[in-house]
């Protein structure tokens, strides 16, 4: 690694004002640190959020969860409130990695982080979710902007994100077996007459599919999703899967998906 200065605020208030020029936060590591030991980035600061307890815990309002940014994957997993009310996005953080990663990766650090293959993402995208910061709100429809890219602007600090809670949704995700990222994963979300369908793994971001929203929105099975067809354009190629092999996987896996919510 390169040297850098490690700063450990225990407040979100401090974290903030310390994440000054071209300092980076640290919530679980499981991307950041990595990257800095490859030399692969670097930072002049590192702002260690583990000991700011407000960014923790989960809770029920009005209709949402509330999910701290700090929150581990493992607590989301078995968290009785998110079983009840989103089921899907428990079963979505039981599947993030292994039980290592589970335990030590964070929701905000997911987020921030936006890799292309990331479960978390989908979640977010197709719930409709709403990321907090100290300085605004910014929803899911905005906030992934690119490979590694979000709306954040530099400093500024992931504090919680709420959930809308769906009358029916499910993920499933196809899995690369040795990092168990989503080769395709798909995120699909019912709101009455509403219906959200978010893929991770696809493309340079997560992004909606369309097409597929409308066919759900005019009949909600596993067979009206599987039927769409999606253009290969723009849809990653690689040694795990050409881009014409991923999209017709996207269609796959949301009729699963649906069928799962259905089920």
């Amino acid at each position: 690694m390169y040297a850098f200065e490690y700063v450990n605020p225990t407040s979100a208030a401090a974290a903030t004002a310390a994440a000054k020029g071209d300092a980076r936060f640290l919530a679980g590591g499981q991307s950041l640190v990595q990257a800095l030991k490859l030399r692969i980035s670097q930072t002049a600061a590192l702002v260690d959020l583990n000991g700011v307890a407000e960014l923790t815990g989960i809770s029920s309002v009005a209709g949402s969860i509330v999910i701290g940014a700090m929150t581990r994957h493992s607590e989301v997993a078995r968290a009785a409130v998110v079983m009840k009310a989103i089921p899907a996005l428990a079963d979505l953080a039981s599947g993030i990695g292994d039980q290592m990663v589970r335990n030590q990766g964070t929701l905000g650090g997911s987020i921030a982080n936006a890799d292309p293959a990331a479960c978390y993402p989908a979640a977010l995208l197709a719930l409709g979710a709403t990321i907090r910061t100290p300085q605004r709100t910014l929803g899911a429809d905005k906030f992934f902007t690119g490979l590694f890219e979000t709306a954040l602007v530099p400093g500024e600090l992931i504090t919680a994100v709420e959930f809308p809670v769906p009358d029916q949704a499910a993920y499933v995700k196809f899995k690369q077996p040795a990092s168990r990222f989503a080769l395709i994963g798909v995120f699909v979300a019912r709101f009455g007459s509403t219906v959200r369908v978010a893929v991770t793994g696809a493309k340079s971001s997560v992004f909606r599919a369309t097409a597929i929203e409308t066919a759900l929105t005019q009949n909600f099975t596993a067979a009206a999703a599987a039927a769409v067809k999606l253009s290969p354009e723009g849809i990653n190629g690689d040694m795990h899967g050409s881009a014409e092999y991923r999209a017709a996987m996207v269609s796959v896996m949301a009729g699963r998906a649906v069928a799962k919510a259905l089920g």
